[in-house]
């Protein structure tokens, strides 16, 4: 393990978050699905047929961004574009046959590695941590809100 005492927290989180990735797309891969698509796919999953305005909103990403993203997922078939029934200046984004099968795998394979990365938590360390993490989201939250 190359965590050291000294590494700040947010040197361990950004090494946590770079193996989760990693081995997400690793596992990933004969679905080609790519770092960054999990998040899309499971929203569509959720609900299908979102615009990519409501989309963008989500993910917090910006519209620019997420077009170059489904664009990449739409040549690879996992998902398909159509043009709203009642306006059609609005795109909406509907996976495919293909685009489910992944999200089943992305579902499996994120619990998968959840389990691993927990296994020796117990249910009140797991839950502990979770609350921690939701404590540092909101204390980052309300600083981006700040900041606004």
């Amino acid at each position: 393990m190359n965590i050291h005492e000294s590494d700040s927290m947010m040197q361990i989180m950004s090494r946590v978050i770079k193996l989760h990735r990693r081995h997400l797309h690793n596992q990933l891969q004969d679905y080609e699905v790519f770092p960054g698509q999990p998040p899309l796919l499971i929203r569509l999953a959720e609900k299908d047929g979102q615009s990519q305005n409501e989309l963008a909103g989500q993910m917090r990403v910006k519209p620019a961004t997420l077009t170059v993203m489904i664009s990449r997922m739409e040549k690879t078939g996992l998902v398909e574009r159509r043009a709203d029934s009642k306006d059609m200046r609005v795109s909406r984004v509907y996976l495919t046959s293909k685009g489910h099968q992944a999200t089943e795998a992305v579902k499996k394979t994120l619990a998968k590695i959840e389990n691993v990365s927990l296994e020796q938590f117990t249910l009140e360390e797991r839950l502990l941590f979770r609350r921690f993490l939701l404590h540092v989201y909101d204390n980052l939250n309300e600083l981006d809100d700040s900041l606004d």
